[in-house]
Parts: C-alpha cells; sequence; structure tokens
C-alpha cells in the first residue's frame, strides 16, 4: 500500500477460487478482484431525526461528498482497491448519498445491512413482529434480506456483510432480536456477518456462541475490534473456534496505541495467526458521535490512511512478511466476503466443528 513492498499487495490474486461475487456499488466484483481490502470503515455516520430537527454545525452535506471522494481517491493512491461501510440502521446509514461519492471514486465500496444498537430498539419494533400487537414477520429478518437480495432503500445497491452489535450491557432482549434475525439472514443468504464486540466485557465468545446456535458457521463470522484487546488468550480462543478477528481500529489511541495494537498483531502472526485476521481503522470522513473537530485533537491518526502510513510500516519492522499483510488484506476479506452458501432454513449444527486453520 505505500512504502517498500507494499505494490505487492494488490499486484496478485486472492487465490479464493471462483464463487459468488461480491456486491458493491458499481455492481458485482469478482472476489478475487478485490484486492487490499478495509473491511471495517464508515463513510458518513449520523442520526437522522437530530439531523433534521438540529443540525451539527460541521456537516454541509455537499462538502461532506466533496471530502469523501477526495480522501477515498487518495486512498486508492495508497494502494487500497476496497472499503466495506459497515454504516447499517442506528448509524445513519444514507446509502443514496454514499451512491454519490462511489460513483466518482475509483476503488470500490460494499454497503452493509444490519441494526446498530447496544441495547434497545425503537418502538417500532415493539409493536411488529410475531407475537406482537401489529403482528406480522419479524421487520428485521425482512430488511436484512432484502438488502442482501434486492437492494438498499430502491437504490439497487445490495448489501455484502451483516452487522450486529453487542456493547457493555450484554445480549440485551433487543440485542439478541438483531442477532437472531442477521442469523436467519445468513442462513437463507450465506452473507458473512460482522460484529462490534466490547473485548473488556468478553462479548466476542458470546457473539460467536450466540450465532453459532443459530446456524452461523464460526468461519462466517468476524468478531470486530478484537485490536482493542491484548488478551492473547481471548483472542485465540476465537480464532481457534474458527472465526477471524478484526484488528479494525487503527487509529483510536484515545483507546489504545497503535505501537500496542501492532504489538498484540505481531504476536499473533508469530503463532501462525494470519489467515483468521484482518485490519482496518473503522475510521469516519464524518461522524456525528465524534466529529472531525474532536477527532483532530484527540484521535489525529484516526483516518483511512492510517495503515497505510504508519502502521504497515510498524508490522513489516517488526517481521511481518510480505505474505502476512497480502492475506490479512486481500485474502482474508476477499473470503469472507465472497457470500456463503445459503443453507436451509434451520440446519442443525450443534457439534459441528470449525474449519481447522491451515498450517
Amino acid at each position: 500500500m505505500t512504502g517498500g513492498s507494499s505494490p505487492a499487495l494488490g499486484a496478485g490474486p486472492s487465490r479464493t477460487g471462483p464463487g459468488d461475487a461480491v456486491p458493491t456499488f458499481r455492481g458485482p466484483v469478482d472476489p478475487a478482484a478485490l484486492g487490499p481490502t478495509l473491511v471495517h470503515e464508515h463513510v458518513f455516520v449520523g442520526h437522522p431525526e437530530l439531523d433534521l430537527n438540529h443540525p451539527h454545525p460541521e456537516w454541509d452535506p455537499d462538502r461532506a461528498i466533496e471530502d469523501a471522494v477526495e480522501r477515498l481517491t487518495r486512498l486508492h493512491g495508497l494502494g487500497v482497491r476496497t472499503v466495506v461501510d459497515l454504516t447499517v440502521l442506528g448509524l445513519g446509514r444514507d446509502v443514496a448519498r454514499l451512491a454519490a461519492v462511489a460513483e466518482r471514486v475509483p476503488l470500490h465500496l460494499v454497503a452493509a445491512t444490519g441494526y446498530y444498537t447496544a441495547d434497545v430498539l425503537p418502538a417500532f419494533f415493539g409493536t411488529h413482529g410475531p407475537g406482537r400487537p401489529v403482528g406480522g414477520p419479524d421487520p428485521l429478518v425482512e430488511f436484512f434480506v432484502r438488502d442482501i437480495e434486492e437492494g438498499i432503500a430502491g437504490t439497487g445497491v445490495r448489501a455484502g456483510m451483516l452487522k450486529v452489535v453487542t456493547d457493555e450491557p450484554g445480549i440485551t432482549p433487543d440485542v439478541a432480536r438483531v442477532m437472531s434475525a442477521a442469523a436467519e439472514a445468513h442462513v437463507r443468504t450465506g452473507v458473512t456477518i460482522t460484529t462490534h464486540s466490547r473485548p473488556a466485557s468478553r462479548t466476542g465468545p458470546a457473539q460467536q456462541e450466540f450465532l453459532g446456535a443459530r446456524g452461523v458457521p464460526p468461519e462466517r463470522i468476524i468478531i470486530g475490534h478484537s485490536g482493542d484487546s491484548e488478551d492473547l488468550d481471548q483472542l485465540r480462543a476465537l480464532m481457534d473456534a474458527g472465526s477471524t478477528i478484526g484488528m479494525d481500529r487503527f487509529g483510536m489511541e484515545h483507546v489504545l496505541p497503535d505501537e500496542r495494537r501492532v504489538a498484540t498483531v505481531l504476536a499473533l502472526l508469530a503463532e501462525g495467526y494470519a489467515d483468521r485476521m484482518v485490519l482496518s481503522h473503522d475510521a469516519a470522513c464524518f461522524s456525528r458521535v465524534t466529529p472531525p473537530s474532536w477527532r483532530a485533537v484527540h484521535a489525529p491518526h484516526w483516518h483511512y490512511e492510517n495503515l497505510s502510513r504508519r502502521v504497515l510500516p510498524m508490522l513489516r519492522a517488526g517481521g511481518a512478511s510480505a505474505a502476512d499483510l497480502h492475506r490479512m488484506l486481500v485474502v482474508n476479506p476477499a473470503r469472507l466476503l465472497a457470500p456463503g452458501p445459503a443453507r436451509r432454513r434451520h440446519a442443525p449444527v450443534a457439534g459441528a466443528a470449525p474449519t481447522p486453520r491451515p498450517s
């Protein structure tokens, strides 16, 4: 991506083999053509009701589009070829706005579906669904499957990833409902589920167990934000069970310095876990949660270019090989974004063995 041997990251195929294409904003792409991929990012994060009634002083829609085009074009110049935008319902997802960015940038953008809540859903979901006053099927399942199979909000842009959240409150009843709906959508479509986890609360193992009990194979789960942890035993256990871990918050040094994040990746690479890690930032061009003025002061390296300019050189200096980086940035994302086979709706999974790691 940048410096020294970085061009090799995008020079070769992912070698995932043939399979279904990955949906992007510009249409389907062969997984082997995705190139270096950032699997956990955002472009615009907002809050529609607040944005409508109390616009943020730093938000200008037209300027935001121009800024995103500039940032993503620069990122392509550093060798990145695909970015997964994990802005789902609950984070102000606006695929039509993002499409205006995608049509002007040279890299691939992949949309996601899911619902971002760490505790409760809006009141609508309390009245709609099986056994609820209005009744009908669970709208979450309908939303997720439609986003994947038909497209999001009439745009025709299909989601290429599912996202769920557990944080400090754990698996609350509404979080369980979201996760169950995502598991059902995975079983119907084969699309990988990625998560927001809180390693300090050990939510990753609970996510793995919950989703697995509902038919999601561990190899189709990315336990996101695992890089916030330096607990190698917890990280090994997640990977040994079959999941990929997201070392995906580089630049969030207000949570953990990048040097310590790098040290964790290097320790796991030395043990042979390159095949079970992916790298990213969880960054955004604009986020109402942590707006640009705050990030400039408190997290100045929290942006799309941090991996290319700072983190990869640190990994190389620490002994990461070109093959390690290629696997984490090209091969693993391609494998995870390539849709898996849809399974029958209630496939038994008890006792299923995880996919062994290649030696």
